[in-house]
């Protein structure tokens, strides 16, 4: 739980100075795919594909990013799973982030930690494209059948953007 008011501080830290010159606030949506690490054996998706929503705030080398992904059939379930990233670099970046599972109107107990790095290419002024991979890990996750499930898993995905 300290961990996550960290991450909340450290994003209210960096969206507060809003009238930085060089701020950019950036909105838009993708698509990514994602494989699980571990084989499961219980008639699980190993893989598939996720929708999100995006925003990133900008200020020079440093941003915040803030997801909504939906993730149909994700352990034979719809799940909606909100993010944020801390985010280092200018066209190519890195950073860290976390998010939590919500999976028939039910949160995961713990949050998921996730590694990010990704390319940011201008394709049109104030339009975007960002090519990404994304590593999430977390300690476990328990499933109805009362069985813990290591779920590491890499995504790959693109989103587009638009300059606000």
């Amino acid at each position: 739980m300290m961990m996550l008011r960290v991450t909340l501080v450290l994003l209210l830290a960096l969206t507060l100075p809003a009238a930085h010159a060089s701020a950019e606030h950036r909105l838009g949506g993708g698509v990514n795919y994602w494989v699980m690490l571990d084989d499961l054996d219980d008639g699980f998706d190993k893989n598939g594909f996720s929708y999100l929503v995006s925003y990133q705030y900008w200020a020079g080398l440093f941003g915040v990013e803030l997801d909504v992904e939906l993730m149909p059939d994700r352990f034979d379930e719809t799940a909606v799973t909100p993010q944020a990233y801390l985010l280092f670099g200018k066209g190519i970046y890195a950073g860290a982030g976390i998010g939590i599972v919500n999976s028939d109107g039910d949160f995961a107990d713990k949050p998921f930690f996730a590694l990010k790095a990704g390319v940011n290419l201008e394709l049109l002024p104030s339009t975007y494209v960002d090519i990404s991979a994304n590593y999430r890990f977390n300690d476990e996750a328990e499933f109805d059948k009362g069985k813990n499930i290591d779920t590491d898993t890499v995504f790959l995905g693109a989103a587009f953007r638009f300059a606000l």
